[in-house]
């Protein structure tokens, strides 16, 4: 395979210079800009890994104010563009500015193409590395299991339920409101399973009309019912030796509910119209969001099924319960919509970041997904803005990051609810606490607290 093409902007306002640039860049895909416009629709057409530039540029090109604004607007769109800074001859002053701006090196004028190449090089090798690393590191973080995006506590310990049920066959029933990733954790089951080289069949009961669902699952045989010209294979047996995945399987009919237990009891089934039975060898998953118990009392879901489907249960939390997931999900679906629709969306704003990590998100992963897809589209800048996900209504309550802070809130939390747990009684709100009286004393004063 062919190396990449490397990509260099010269941000040069001498035209002189500009040539002799290009011509010791033979090897590279050189893009030219003389003045700060151009070279920012430069940066934004071409996204190279390293820029060399010249601090003296117009308007200002006997000053260096104009070409420090464009290393600031340079940083702030791509910050991982190493960029090169050409000074004057014993300009030191202005390189260590450049450096403490974020620069990557400075270079002294008289140019020396060999030696400014050196520099080059070694830039874009370190360019190179980083993505790299990056790259490596996203794959290790956010890919506990293949399609799961997940940091939080709560994410990574339903990854390692499943990574532990993967190799058995026990029947699995997947709880989580709609739009947590059901249907992605079963693909990442299945592909950890030792059916993984078989088919995975999906059907989601709660889409498909109630006559027409026993024939989907079951099959039919020819002349069943009129239309059925030949005979047809139902998901189960489709499914054989793989995994059959039944979606919202709470809102399987009644009637349905009893063949399904005698299959799963018996492992056979009859297809419609049909009087034999047909051994079937599958491994069933079943996920639903709604709450079984509940409909079990309420004579709507059968118990023996119940407990067929539920050797083993996964409860996926809802995207609000997950710590650090929404801007961990975000910036991943930002990263994958934004190449597919051929944006060149670089992140977000503060605000826009505050916004998803306190919003509710009632529809959960697939919510945040249709709105950083709309947002992408819609945005105008490089930055999508709280505005462009249609979220400049949520109320933001500010979380500090200072640790001395953090800990003050959750001290304060962790008082009052114990208080109210131990009915205002401070000897057992102490005991509650694990410390003693004097020291609560003193942190309810320090708290302003009054029981």
């Amino acid at each position: 395979m062919n190396e990449p093409t490397k990509k260099l902007l010269i941000v040069e306002d001498d035209p002189g210079l500009q040539s002799q640039l290009r011509w010791s860049f033979e090897g590279y895909d050189v893009g030219v800009a003389t003045d700060r416009e151009t070279a920012l629709t430069q940066l934004r057409r071409m996204e190279p890994a390293v820029v060399t530039l010249d601090l003296g540029l117009p308007p200002d090109p006997g000053g260096v104010s104009e070409g420090f604004s464009t290393l600031e607007q340079i940083l702030a769109l791509a910050p991982d563009t190493k960029v090169i800074v050409v000074t004057g001859h014993n300009d030191v002053s202005n390189a260590v500015r450049a450096i403490g701006l974020g620069a990557y090196d400075f270079y002294e004028k008289p140019i020396e193409p060999d030696l400014l190449t050196l520099v080059v090089e070694r830039a874009h090798r370190l360019h190179g590395l980083e993505q790299e690393n990056r790259r490596l590191a996203t794959q290790e973080t956010l890919s506990p299991l293949a399609g799961v995006i997940a940091t939080s506590p709560e994410m990574l310990q339903v990854c390692r339920m499943v990574e532990k049920l993967a190799p058995t066959d026990v029947s699995t029933l997947i709880l989580g409101e709609s739009g947590t990733g059901k249907e992605v954790l079963v693909k990442a089951l299945h592909a950890l399973s030792s059916r993984s080289n078989k088919n995975m069949v999906a059907i989601n009961c709660a889409a498909i009309p109630e006559n027409l669902l026993e024939s989907e699952l079951f099959g039919y045989e020819k002349g069943a019912f009129t239309g059925a010209a030949k005979t047809t294979l139902g998901k189960i047996e489709t499914a054989q030796e793989g995994i059959l995945f039944l979606d919202e399987v709470g809102d399987l009919p009644p009637s349905l509910q009893a063949k399904l237990l005698r299959f799963l009891q018996e492992r056979v089934i009859e297809r419609v119209g049909g009087r034999k039975e047909i051994p079937v060898d599958v491994r069933v998953v079943c996920a639903t969001h709604r709450n079984l118990p509940d409909m079990i009392t309420a004579g709507e879901f059968r118990e023996d099924l119940y407990y067929r489907i539920n050797e083993a249960t996964i409860k996926i939390p809802a995207l609000r319960e997950r710590q650090g997931d929404a801007v961990v999900l975000a910036r991943w679906f930002l990263q994958k919509f934004a190449k597919q629709l051929n944006r060149s969306i670089k992140g977000f704003t503060q605000l826009a970041l505050e916004s998803i990590e306190q919003y509710a998100w009632p529809g959960n992963v697939r919510e945040l997904e249709n709105r950083i897809k709309r947002a992408i589209i819609m945005a105008d800048g490089t930055q999508i803005t709280e505005q462009d996900l249609e979220m400049e209504t949520v109320k933001l309550e500010k979380e500090p990051f200072n640790l001395r802070q953090v800990r003050e809130i959750a001290e304060h939390r962790a008082i009052i609810r114990a208080l109210s747990y131990a009915e205002n009684n401070v000897s057992h709100t102490a005991e509650i606490l694990g410390i003693t009286r004097p020291t609560l004393y003193n942190m309810m004063r320090k708290f302003n607290i009054n029981p």
